[in-house]
């Protein structure tokens, strides 16, 4: 029977810090770890784990049985879906997953399972708060007055004095240098003047 083998991932965020207590908390927990097996890096905790140099490696190199440390959750994603997603592919690639920041626990377990179910709902509680909040913003501000998009290229006057310019024979490249504008400005300005002028039916 082969016995599991025991890998730690370690990151910080920027090129001062040092990932030697993380390897010291995980040591300390009573987990013996091999130094190769000690993979770290230095990559900010906003860049998902699938896109992290070491990280990657590591998926590579694990396999049934053996068991990954770290010591908090963020070391295993960008926020509380990047994690839950990455213990999955561990969980079905057979491999456990300790995080010291949760006493220890087996993230792929049954308990473990449930507090990522946890670590989820709040996840998304938390966004549907931000959305709530951005959409009540936004409301309050239209109220306001206020105008959002891309500032209109013309104003009415130049939008007026463009029309009359390709009423008499302006080419569209003509217009829209002469007013600093695309040509896709000056073409949607002719369109719309074209569906003005067009009869009604009926």
């Amino acid at each position: 029977m082969t016995l599991a083998r025991t890998f730690a991932y370690a990151r910080v965020s920027t090129i001062g810090q040092t990932v030697e207590n993380q390897i010291e908390e995980i040591k300390t927990a009573g987990f013996a770890i091999e130094p190769h097996r000690i993979l770290s890096e230095t990559v900010s905790g906003s860049v998902p784990a699938g896109q992290r140099p070491a990280f990657m490696r590591l998926l590579d190199r694990l396999e049934r049985g053996d068991v990954l440390v770290v010591t908090k959750l963020d070391r295993l994603g960008r926020d509380a879906i990047d994690v839950s997603s990455t213990v999955q592919r561990l969980a079905e690639a057979g491999v456990r997953v300790h995080c010291l920041a949760l006493g220890g626990l087996d993230l792929t377990s049954a308990a473990g399972a449930m507090t990522m179910h946890v670590l989820n709902a709040v996840a998304q509680f938390e966004r549907d708060l931000l959305i709530e909040r951005t959409q009540a913003g936004l409301a309050r501000a239209r109220s306001q007055g206020k105008s959002f998009g891309r500032p209109a290229s013309l104003t009415e006057r130049q939008k007026q004095s463009a029309r009359a310019d390709l009423a008499t024979g302006g080419t569209v490249s003509a217009v829209a240098r002469k007013y600093g504008t695309s040509r896709q400005t000056i073409m949607r300005l002719r369109e719309t003047e074209k569906e003005t002028e067009r009869p009604a039916l009926g």
